[in-house]
């Protein structure tokens, strides 16, 4: 942790603690996708034109695995202590989002409910790989304080998960009715989850600190 950082208050550690808590309960029950027939999958998930090609299978259990690892990176002490681990987690959930990030992709262009679920679902998937990637880069050159930002990006945009499967229940009693209901939860699974995530950004360390406060 860099040492301008603030010892966040028990507000923040409460939020963080949820969003982990749902983070690996979405996770788990993700992997049910890597069961064929596994119970409780969702029809219109099935019905995805990539589906029988393997690539729900692989985005899911990618995914799930990014969600899995993301909440324990943002641990302050887990870092401190075991850098180590720290940085094979990030490997893990790097190439999870990448390789996540590439199959969600390609599904967006199979959604059933038309061209708005593909734009919602394929702006995600590029976001995520771009947001990810650049957390990466700058891990590698080590300008770590810039790295955390970026990180908070990405992870932002793997919660969509966890707030797809929130707003998903809407979907069933919408009076706009299921499928343009799902349309519109395509954009918000992930845009407000970004936003927040900038005007947290916006509200904590500057970025001009940040981008000065680099690891040599």
């Amino acid at each position: 942790m860099a040492e301008s950082e603030k010892r966040p208050g028990a507000g923040l550690r409460a939020g963080h603690w949820l969003v982990l808590v749902l983070s690996v309960g979405v996770a788990l029950s993700s992997y049910r996708y890597l069961v064929p027939g596994g119970p409780g999958m969702a029809p219109p998930i099935l019905a995805n034109d990539f589906t029988a090609l393997g690539v729900l299978t692989v985005h899911a259990g990618l995914a799930a695995t990014a969600l899995l690892v993301g909440p324990f990176q943002f641990i302050a002490g887990l870092r401190a202590r075991r850098p180590g681990l720290h940085r094979a987690l990030g490997r893990i959930y790097v190439a999870c989002c990448l390789l996540g990030g590439a199959a969600g992709l390609l599904l967006a262009f199979g959604a059933k409910t038309g061209p708005v679920s593909t734009a919602g679902f394929g702006l995600l998937a590029v976001l995520w790989i771009l947001t990810t990637a650049q957390a990466w880069r700058l891990a590698v050159t080590r300008q770590f304080a810039l790295h955390q930002r970026w990180m908070i990006r990405s992870f932002a945009l793997t919660l969509a998960a966890v707030t797809l499967r929130l707003y998903l229940p809407f979907a069933f009693f919408s009076p706009l009715g299921y499928d343009d209901t799902y349309r519109a939860i395509s954009f918000l699974c992930w845009v407000p989850n970004l936003l927040a995530a900038e005007i947290w950004l916006a509200r904590s360390t500057p970025a001009r600190a940040a981008s000065s406060h680099r690891s040599g």
